[in-house]
């Protein structure tokens, strides 16, 4: 909104030369973040002590683990701070015409209205289960197939690649562009083309453009046509996937949050190289058109995260319930897969697949030794991970301090692979 009205306001009056600025993105993503922080920060204690009032309290079940019970009562349902943070300066700040950021708006409404209603049948409704799983996953596969479909068939959603590889393998150019190259004695005009191609970049890979139809090269030159069979449900996994991942690792107080902070951050950092004509080229990877404003969706991202952890780090003023959790794992693996950076996922989310994994295994080994011992046996003292160490008398907020770090390390090694190759 905010951009719309100066971008009106420049082109209306000489005087408002001023508002250029929000043609910078780096203008527009710092302001994103001030916004998102004072949202998350100082909204969100209002709304924590409404949340009270309302009784909105956490229902704990007792599973043996330190702290637990005096948890109880603690206000839940606080990712609508999150949202808040992010959806409004979101559309106060960006271009609401472009594709990317409609798809990202929806994204978090989406997930973050599934997890609401999951949060309000535990708490208004005294339902423990909440909603019924096969429900959530049927949202999960609703956005899924939106994203990928919309990936696939939306004219203004392309990628830039080399003008001869587009010809040499037959891609479907929509339009060539002409993109100027300063090399010290004269500027030079090379050659690109626009395509719409299930493309992707391939980490520690020099030559790193994967096309998901080369995967189904059995159909021969009916391959293009029948792409989206194989990319729309490869889309709805990656979403599925990072998006329990984050439910199972909002277990403790600022675990789940602060991950995320710093996974939305390192989105950030690859939303802006995508985005970027030059640094791309550099990097040699894929040139997103018209994904820079995912830049400032990152910054909100970030703010909103880190002020609600002003509320959320231990010892833990509020809960974000699934309203908050199910809509940050959805609205990052939405992020990767946009700016075609899907395969990282699992450096990135690296603390996420952990987490699904522990679970995993430990509900599989359990099922095998009951069925063959007639006894069940565990590989953890208790899952997801973070409670294992829980068990072993580890404190919550030493535990999350280094899921922290470890999260930061997978972040770093993920922006080493845009030039480790």
């Amino acid at each position: 909104m905010l951009y719309h009205f100066f971008e009106w306001l420049h082109d209306k009056f000489e005087w408002a030369s001023w508002a250029r600025l929000f043609d910078y993105i780096t203008f527009r993503a710092g302001l994103a973040i001030l916004i998102s922080l004072t949202i998350s920060m100082v909204f969100g204690g209002s709304i924590i002590n409404f949340l009270r009032k309302q009784q909105v309290g956490e229902t704990v079940r007792d599973l043996g683990l330190a702290g637990q019970k005096e948890k109880e009562g603690t206000p839940t349902m606080g990712g609508i701070i999150i949202v808040l943070a992010i959806v409004v300066p979101s559309i106060l700040l960006n271009n609401l015409t472009n594709v990317y950021i409609l798809l990202m708006l929806f994204a978090t409404i989406w997930l973050a209205g599934i997890g609401f209603l999951d949060d309000y049948i535990k708490v208004f409704k005294k339902d423990k289960s909440g909603l019924q799983g096969k429900f959530k996953i049927l949202g999960q596969i609703v956005l899924g197939a939106v994203i990928g479909s919309v990936m696939i068939f939306n004219d203004d959603i392309m990628v830039r690649i080399d003008d001869e590889i587009a010809l040499d393998k037959g891609y479907e150019i929509v339009r060539m562009v002409d993109v100027p190259i300063d090399n010290c004695d004269e500027e030079k005009i090379d050659e690109y083309a626009l395509v719409k191609e299930p493309l992707t970049n391939v980490p520690f890979l020099k030559n790193s453009e994967f096309n998901y139809t080369s995967l189904l090269w059995f159909l021969g030159e009916s391959a293009p046509k029948y792409v989206w069979l194989l990319f729309i449900p490869l889309i709805i996994f990656i979403i599925t996937a990072v998006s329990n991942g984050a439910n199972l690792t909002d277990g403790l107080d600022g675990l789940a949050t602060g991950v995320s902070a710093i996974i939305g951050g390192t989105l950030g950092i690859l939303t802006y190289v995508s985005s970027n004509t030059i640094i791309a080229e550099y990097l040699n990877i894929l040139y997103i058109p018209n994904s820079e404003e995912l830049v400032i969706f990152c910054a909100c991202f970030l703010g909103g995260c880190i002020g609600f952890l002003w509320h959320n780090a231990y010892p833990a003023r509020v809960f974000m319930g699934d309203t908050g959790s199910l809509m940050l794992g959805g609205v990052i693996a939405t992020l990767a897969v946009l700016i075609r950076k899907e395969l990282l996922i699992p450096i990135l989310c690296g603390v996420f697949l952990v987490e699904i994994l522990s679970v995993m295994l430990q509900v599989s080994y359990f099922k095998y030794t009951r069925k063959k011992y007639g006894e069940g046996k565990r590989i953890f003292l208790m899952s997801p991970l973070h409670h294992h160490y829980q068990k072993k008398g580890m404190h919550e907020a030493k535990i999350v301090a280094r899921f922290w770090i470890v999260a930061v390390l997978l972040a770093v090694l993920t922006i080493i692979t845009l030039k480790l190759r």
